[in-house]
């Protein structure tokens, strides 16, 4: 996955800008979430703008006046027919219940015809939620929780929800923007019905994936290997003159140790276990578009969420999406260098309760970086940004004397418009990968506005919120007990 965008002109992909929160109502917000995923611009999301009236507004304000703040932060989902009045039912029932919302979500249904919602609430006990589940049952679909649990400073209604643990990454399962067999009428696919069925095949099987379960294995046809070989040679003969040295460090270790080659696509399990064995990185399949709340989320864990399908045979040297070429050829090499895959979780810590304005500067970020980064090499400027290693026109492009090429600065580059129909007329080029981890972290502590600092727990793979003394203590002792060894080291190394 990656950043969202349209398709250019052939071998190439571009970018849009995240979408924006569309509506507020007194005190909660309904949002249709940023988008993250590379060379796409599907159908827009749906948004609650036409379907949204005044009432509906003040009954919104009235549930959340309703009761007071509560212990529990909860996040519900819901499917709901897609009528008139559907969701001044549901409204109706949580006033009933003196149900104090903070968000309220909508989300595009894969079946026509209805809704689905995502909604977040404060209450006081497992008791209350139940109940709650109980009587919503009675005038919703598919309802289920999605998440509950002690909050902390979480629990300002101003903080969204966010994942503590890898597991909590099920609930993306389902909450994708746009399914993989969705294709619009100028894709190259569009009317291949084994295509799009393959798709389909390939989509249902990464939403049945959870946690801890090995990664689906794919039988890739002969068809799809041919595509494969294709762009592996055309991408792999330009990389020695145009990617950075990281990548080309790391291409022949994936050819001995994960199958990379003309004639086999690699499988995830095996990427994703030598990159847990490099830097402790893992793969996760993708059904389709995720948020790019959900997406810079997952990479705090150090988790990236990949598309298995492969673009049309019929353009090989084509894709108006992230696809296996895409992920595996453009994204994964560099997650098994310590210093890139550092800098990228540092964005992905960042998102961890950020604002919806927030997350999109992040989003910016992200694209002008992991998508199309490029960076600086002895005398010359290279190319490490996953839109430009797997995207051959832009790759030559970038790198020529057209484009306006500049340093790296997070706050620019948040702050930075970019064409969604054309080649970026602007680049940033970073000095180093630790250069900008320091400069992303230093970006989010002095422009976000995050009530709270976490940290990534690397031995239980989870987030923690530093705030509390006794957090703040433990972990100071763990960094003194670092650096005694680290002394110790220097100390032995002189000797």
């Amino acid at each position: 996955m990656s950043l969202r965008c349209l398709p250019r002109s052939a071998l190439s992909v571009l970018s849009c800008r995240p979408a924006r929160v569309v509506c507020h109502a007194a005190n909660v917000r309904i949002v249709s979430r940023p988008l993250l995923s590379l060379p796409i611009l599907p159908r827009p999301p749906a948004v609650l703008t036409s379907r949204f009236h005044s009432s509906q507004a003040a009954a919104l304000h009235d549930v959340n006046r309703a009761s007071g703040s509560a212990p529990l932060r909860t996040t519900i989902y819901f499917k709901i027919v897609d009528k008139v009045g559907s969701l001044d039912t549901v409204l109706s029932e949580l006033r009933k219940l003196n149900v104090s919302l903070s968000r309220i979500e909508s989300r595009p249904c894969r079946t026509k015809g209805f809704y689905d919602f995502f909604v977040d609430f404060g209450a006081r006990d497992e008791a209350q939620i139940d109940n709650i589940c109980e009587q919503l049952r009675e005038v919703v679909l598919e309802l289920q929780v999605v998440s509950s649990g002690s909050t902390d400073l979480v629990a300002m209604q101003t903080v969204p929800w966010f994942p503590r643990k890898k597991s909590d990454m099920d609930t993306f399962a389902d909450k994708v923007m746009e399914y993989g067999e969705e294709l619009d009428a100028d894709h190259p696919g569009f009317k291949d019905p084994a295509y799009r069925e393959r798709r389909a095949q390939i989509t249902e099987i990464a939403k049945t994936y959870r946690y801890g379960s090995p990664l689906p294995h794919i039988e890739y046809t002969p068809q799809e290997i041919e595509t494969w070989g294709i762009v592996y040679n055309q991408l792999t003969s330009l990389y020695k003159t145009h990617a950075c040295r990281e990548h080309r460090y790391v291409l022949p270790l994936l050819e001995h140790n994960c199958g990379y080659h003309p004639n086999n696509i690699p499988q995830l399990e095996d990427v994703s276990r030598f990159l847990k064995e490099s830097t402790g990185w893992t793969l996760r399949p993708v059904m389709g578009l995720l948020s790019s709340r959900d997406f810079l989320n997952a990479l705090a864990f150090r988790v990236f969420h990949s598309t298995q399908y492969i673009r049309h045979h019929s353009k090989p040297l084509y894709t108006p999406e992230p696809d296996v070429c895409h992920e595996l050829l453009g994204h994964v090499p560099l997650y098994a260098d310590p210093d890139f895959a550092d800098f990228s979780q540092e964005i992905g810590l960042a998102s961890l309760g950020a604002s919806d304005e927030d997350i999109e500067k992040l989003a910016t970020i992200y694209w002008f970086t992991v998508e199309f980064g490029l960076c600086r090499q002895g005398k010359e400027i290279k190319a490490y940004g996953a839109g430009l290693l797997s995207s051959f026109g832009e790759l030559e492009y970038a790198l020529s004397s057209k484009p306006q090429k500049v340093p790296f600065d997070p706050h620019k580059a948040a702050n930075t418009t970019y064409p969604i129909t054309e080649y970026q007329p602007l680049y940033f080029v970073a000095e180093s990968f630790k250069d900008m981890k320091e400069q992303v972290r230093e970006y989010a502590l002095k422009y976000m506005r995050r009530p709270f600092v976490v940290r990534y727990n690397a031995l239980t793979e989870t987030v923690e919120l530093l705030d509390t003394r006794d957090k703040v203590v433990r972990y100071a002792n763990g960094i003194r007990g670092d650096l005694g060894r680290l002394v110790g080291a220097i100390e032995k190394l002189g000797a």
